[in-house]
């Protein structure tokens, strides 16, 4: 797909520069109604985020529901579950330690490590359409449309149009936010709502506006946090400066129509943030993220900090992953800072632009006149490309990112990306329309990536899950295999036990031993295999469950009932290499 992505906008280029009036009769025609339907902006937002909805529905035939695969999945559908049987967290289950999972902790309770944005969407599409991914679906909805309300307060309806179906083409089919249960849409939702509100708040005062603004620093505060307030910091100082510079009866409604509606919601935010971590950890300052941190990890996320003493590992598949995978992540990022910083630039840059959303800046380079500097450019550039620098600098501070750690700044980038277009519409190349040609080939050929990607599986041509570098059209990893087991195991009757033994080889990142959040009550529940005394002790207090060993190493993964003499398995500590002195 990258490969065919960079050879049409070859071809586009060649086009531009030498027959830039090809196909201008079509783009005429269809222009006028495109610009109509803009002007009528709410009715443009809501065509967004439907046609969003849309697309995604109508692929369900070869891009169907994904399966769960690393332990973030895993880790929202257990919140998302506990959130939709009318509870904030679980009891330890007397057995926890054969459940343990790298983004779950068992104490002081059992739920989901992370914060709860996206575990409330889930919620709701396990409980009104009785499965978690229609609740990453009407995100991603929710996300391209606030995308285009964004883009709106910034920039003419036509090009908040075009960028919001930009976003849905992108972001809102075949990408991997819109394809596992991590995915990135409800940050990028609340970093649309933030950056949205501010011009509208400065232009018109309303309340609504502040409301908004408030709600998306909330999906911020309970999604990205931490990115979230490099995004956030010069958002608010901008709107503090324009409240500050007001005096008398302008100050008195700023305070009244924006600043108090503003703080009532981030206080409920702020309240009930805190009601849910002494749910979860006994105390409304320790978030259960903090309990993982302090639980399992042995870096310290950045990579200028020591390494933390080796906690007790129960599991050596957990172990693997702690003092192997995130271990030299930290490593690498600590003797290699320039470049991990390259590699974190480079994989949203993929995610995010690709080659077809480059090329505007590309002809942009030449557009602009010889000596511009950042002075020039209008104030409301000047303070986007402000937002970009402070939310990069925090992307860049932690010793590992994905794609996903930048959803705040989606909205930004488009509306980067539509300054970008809207600059070199009117450039001429030795008096020919080059720039309204380059205008015009973006969207065309977004529209045909994307029925190429629809394509590819219909004539059976392979699209690798996982693929590097990580495009939009880059399907996610799922466990098919262990979904192939669940559901055998389903269709038999009764309650069962399956004990999950593993090859030294196993990728430690893969979530085998996940569960709902009411284990007893479980059809099936996925335990470690401890060795024969553990488990055995395991099996007693599940006596009415038939028992069952997965090996997810064996090619297919090969699940049999539970041999009276197991293979034995490695306990954590073995054949490990200490990390210190790194």
């Amino acid at each position: 797909m990258l490969l065919i992505e960079c050879g049409l906008v070859l071809i586009a280029v060649i086009v531009a520069f030498t027959f830039p009036e090809a196909g201008s009769h079509w783009f005429r025609t269809l222009e006028p109604g495109f610009a109509k339907l803009a002007r009528r902006r709410g009715l443009a937002v809501v065509v967004v985020g439907i046609a969003a909805l849309f697309l995604r529905a109508a692929v369900l035939p070869i891009e169907p529901i994904p399966q769960p695969a690393v332990h973030d999945d895993f880790s929202y559908l257990l919140m998302a579950d506990t959130f939709a049987h009318g509870r904030v967290t679980n009891p330890t289950h007397l057995m926890w330690v054969h459940f343990e999972s790298v983004t779950v902790i068992h104490k002081p309770t059992y739920c989901s490590v992370f914060y709860p944005a996206q575990g409330l969407f889930l919620a709701l599409g396990q409980a009104i359409a009785g499965h978690p991914f229609w609740g990453v679906w009407l995100s991603v909805g929710l996300m391209c449309a606030a995308i285009c309300w964004m883009l709106q307060g910034w920039l003419p309806s036509v090009w908040a149009l075009l960028g919001g179906l930009l976003a849905v083409i992108r972001l809102g089919v075949f990408s991997y936010w819109t394809n596992s249960y991590f995915g990135g849409a409800v940050a990028a939702a609340g970093g649309a709502l933030v950056l949205g509100a501010l011009p509208r708040i400065k232009r018109h005062q309303r309340v609504g506006d502040a409301l908004l603004m408030g709600l998306g620093l909330a999906l911020l505060a309970n999604s990205r946090p931490f990115e979230g307030l490099f995004f956030s910091l010069p958002i608010g100082l901008a709107l503090l400066i324009w409240v500050l510079r007001k005096n008398g009866q302008a100050l008195r409604q700023s305070l009244r129509r924006v600043m108090l509606p503003l703080g009532l919601v981030l206080a409920v935010t702020a309240c009930c943030m805190l009601y849910y971590f002494w749910r979860t950890t006994g105390s409304p300052f320790r978030p259960p993220y903090f309990v993982n941190l302090e639980t399992y990890f042995v870096d310290p996320g950045f990579p200028w900090l020591p390494v933390k003493p080796v906690p007790k590992y129960h599991h050596q598949v957990i172990q693997n992953l702690y003092l192997g995978w995130a271990l030299s992540q930290y490593q690498f990022a600590r003797l290699h800072p320039i470049f991990a910083a390259v590699i974190k630039v480079d994989m949203i840059w993929f995610f995010f632009f690709g080659p077809l959303l480059t090329l505007p800046f590309l002809i942009l380079s030449l557009v602009l006149p010889y000596g511009m500097s950042y002075k020039d450019l209008r104030p409301k550039t000047r303070f986007l490309l402000l937002v970009c620098c402070v939310s990069l600098l925090g992307l860049l501070l932690p010793a590992y990112a994905n794609a996903h750690y930048a959803a705040p700044l989606t909205a930004e980038m488009y509306a980067l990306i539509m300054i970008a277009l809207q600059r070199i519409r009117h450039w001429r190349w030795y008096r020919k329309p080059t720039g309204l040609a380059i205008v015009r080939a973006v969207p065309l050929i977004a529209v045909a990536l994307l029925l190429l990607r629809v394509a590819l599986p219909i004539f059976h041509l392979e699209v690798l899950n996982g693929s590097i570098p990580e495009t939009w059209g880059s399907p996610w990893n799922q466990l098919v295999e262990r979904a192939r087991i669940q559901a055998q195991l389903e269709g038999h009757p009764g309650q069962h036990l399956a004990l999950v033994h593993y090859s030294p080889q196993h990728d430690p990142k893969e979530g085998w031993v996940n569960n709902s959040a009411d284990i007893d009550d479980s059809k099936v529940i996925w335990a470690h295999d401890m060795g024969q005394a553990e488990n055995e002790e395991l099996i007693r207090y599940f006596k009415k469950r038939q028992v069952w060993l997965v090996e997810p190493d064996e090619f297919p993964a090969r699940v049999s009932p539970y041999p009276l003499n197991p293979p034995s398995q490695p306990t954590a500590g073995e054949n490990t290499a200490s990390p210190g002195g790194h």
